[in-house]
């Protein structure tokens, strides 16, 4: 399908933009296109597989064709879709296919539940690979597959978003994708991922890139309102808040759909649906170190210590003793 962003030959086109005067032109409308392509960053543990899953679920719910791309290396973003079950990894498909001399086909990686299709990129083993590499490999792969001719309203791809780099960067660094979506929660660490998520789209922005961060996703809200001030300083929407609920924590944990009108709470990820539909690709503004600590409690996390610097003597310990010096000092001249 023409719509689809092309792989081939964004490596010259990313050069040929960075050779470029720099724009600070915001494009402030929606996107036009009929494939709209979303990479969803977040933490480990934030929570944006259970976003995605349930997410991804209530759109096929409302008569919308879902692709959703698990580009994670731990391959656990489609588990929930099928009720903890893992499915076969392209990277781990395509590596057996290649040593029977047979070719990957669709039916081998990309697999169907609730209306959504849904398929697992993997990672290398452990100590023996890189993981970005690994994600540019499954891209290629999906290229071969004829990903560029699929008819999809919508292609959600799942990030790890502790490292915004390599592989894990390549919808924001090539324009591989309209926008971007991050899920954090009122803890530092979740939202010091989503501020370099912001800081990368920033950055490619600043090279010619259109991708644009559409807001986010606040999991587990436990009511504190540090998300809701990152949100406001960041100048991105927040598309919904999911409340820290132990019903949640228990359906999630027995690999259970919430995203559904058949349960509480399918009006929230309906409206969360529709404002990610809806909302356009926005120039976020990343926040500095200490804006970010500004966000929280000086007592809770490390706002009201002084750095104390250290000195040589402090570092030699017991082998501080003055050493002799061959100067010669006349008293008198």
């Amino acid at each position: 399908m023409s719509d689809v962003p092309n792989l081939k030959g964004y490596d010259d086109r990313l050069r040929n933009e960075a050779a470029e005067e720099p724009t600070m032109e915001l494009p402030d409308f929606p996107p036009t296109k009929k494939t709209q392509i979303i990479a969803i960053y977040g933490k480990g543990g934030s929570g944006k597989s259970f976003t995605l899953a349930n997410l991804s679920h209530m759109m096929a719910e409302m008569g919308k064709r879902v692709l959703l791309i698990g580009c994670d290396p731990k391959s656990d973003t489609t588990s929930l879709l099928f009720g903890g079950k893992n499915c076969p990894t392209i990277i781990e498909t395509a590596a057996a296919k290649k040593a029977a001399g047979e070719e990957v086909t669709v039916s081998d990686v990309c697999f169907k539940s609730g209306g959504v299709f849904a398929m697992e990129l993997g990672g290398p083993e452990v100590g023996r690979g890189c993981g970005g590499r690994g994600i540019i490999h499954g891209f290629e792969t999906l290229e071969k597959l004829g990903f560029h001719e699929w008819d999809f309203d919508f292609v959600l791809l799942d990030f790890l978003g502790d490292v915004v780099c390599g592989g894990f960067g390549l919808p924001i660094a090539r324009d591989m994708a309209q926008k971007v979506i991050v899920v954090g929660s009122n803890d530092l660490q979740s939202l010091y991922v989503a501020n370099n998520v912001c800081n990368a789209v920033e950055y490619f922005r600043k090279l010619g890139g259109n991708v644009g961060v559409a807001g986010i996703v606040i999991n587990k809200d436990d009511g504190t309102g540090e998300a809701q001030a990152f949100a406001s300083a960041a100048n991105i929407p927040i598309l919904a808040a999911i409340p820290a609920d132990e019903e949640l924590r228990r359906k999630s944990a027995a690999y259970q759909i919430v995203g559904t009108n058949e349960t509480a709470w399918g009006p929230l990820f309906a409206e969360l649906a529709q404002n990610v539909a809806d909302a356009p690709p926005l120039r976020p503004r990343p926040l500095s170190q200490d804006e970010l600590l500004g966000l929280f409690e000086s007592n809770d996390e490390g706002g009201d210590v002084d750095l104390v610097p250290a000195t040589e003597e402090d570092l030699r310990g017991a082998n501080a003793a003055p050493k002799q010096s061959l100067e010669v000092i006349y008293d008198d001249v």
